[in-house]
């Protein structure tokens, strides 16, 4: 009998102790890096630019040969079967990277064409995205808007029906209602049953995929579902504002029980340090509110629940 591991070893993608250096081993971009994607999972690697996520994904597409470690996808090797893996994976990359100077139908109709297949036969699959783009088909790739742009690259990769789907940064610099419905087109691929890998540095993304893996500094900081990873904050998280932010920042930083204070979009995230968590912290956030008060004037301070962001934020610190 088959078991799980099979199956994801078979039709999904395994990572193992993968690492990529440059510069004579001077530059890890990414250092000692292992998961598994399970077939027609929606896998989500998030972090921030120039955290190695577009290395990891050049290796997964063979681009690049890794120093260490091995990965398959869909059960090929990267390192010695790339041939088997670029009919199977299709690859958009960060950079807008088709031909500029042709049309949108001539860019569809060439990459249909090095797969040996036809738009026509594959339009089935690419419907939902290329009826958005059509009107535009006579346009040259040039004149596009981002998230046309985008679109365009997404049916190019999606044109030869490939089993697993690799996307890196595909919503970076398009507008909150192309990110929209990219990520829409991202779960109708997925009920598909197509195998999806993307990477993001918007945290907020993170929640439209099943599993997630935080990635800085070329190392993987947590892998779990997004829920998961906002349950295992072992912490109180609080939000703290006043006029004078930078000197409430100051005064926090430096309070005992306070473990770490960061800017969270227009006031403060702070968490308490995890050894006093339990049924004194509310008087102890209470002595602490009490202080600040007593330094600042108009201190709001409340407990609020974690975000992805400010879970990647911890662990990057632990």
């Amino acid at each position: 009998m088959r078991s799980p591991s099979d199956d994801i070893a078979d039709n999904g993608v395994v990572v193992r102790n993968v690492t990529k250096t440059f510069r004579d081993g001077a530059l890890t971009a990414v250092n000692d890096v292992s998961f598994t994607i399970a077939p027609g999972e929606l896998f989500g690697l998030i972090g921030p630019d120039g955290a190695g996520k577009t290395t990891l994904f050049r290796v997964l597409t063979t681009l690049m040969l890794a120093d260490s470690g091995t990965a398959t996808m869909a059960g090929y090797d990267v390192a010695t079967q790339y041939r088997e893996i670029r009919r199977i994976v299709g690859y958009m990359p960060g950079r807008f990277s088709l031909y500029q100077d042709l049309t949108v139908e001539e860019n569809l109709n060439f990459f249909a064409t090095l797969f040996g297949t036809t738009v026509e036969e594959q339009y089935d699959l690419i419907r939902d995205i290329y009826v958005q783009i059509e009107p535009f088909k006579h346009r040259r790739a040039a004149q596009l808007s981002g998230g046309m742009k985008q679109k365009l690259a997404l049916c190019c990769a999606l044109v030869h029906e490939p089993r697993i789907l690799v996307l890196d940064e595909p919503t970076t610099g398009v507008d909150p209602v192309s990110r929209h419905e990219f990520w829409a087109i991202l779960q109708r691929l997925k009920a598909r049953g197509m195998t999806i890998l993307v990477s993001t540095p918007y945290m907020d993304e993170a929640l439209l995929c099943d599993r997630i893996a935080l990635f800085d500094q070329g190392a993987i900081l947590s892998v779990d579902t997004p829920q998961g990873i906002i349950d295992a904050f072992d912490t109180e998280l609080y939000k703290a504002d006043a006029p004078d932010i930078l000197e409430l920042r100051r005064l926090l930083a430096a309070h005992p029980i306070v473990e770490r204070v960061y800017t969270f979009g227009g006031h403060l995230h702070f968490s308490v340090k995890k050894q006093l968590v339990g049924e004194l912290v509310d008087e102890l956030v209470g002595e602490l509110v009490g202080e600040l008060v007593d330094e600042l004037e108009c201190v709001e301070v409340e407990k609020t629940q974690p975000t992805i962001e400010d879970c990647f934020i911890r662990l990057m610190s632990t």
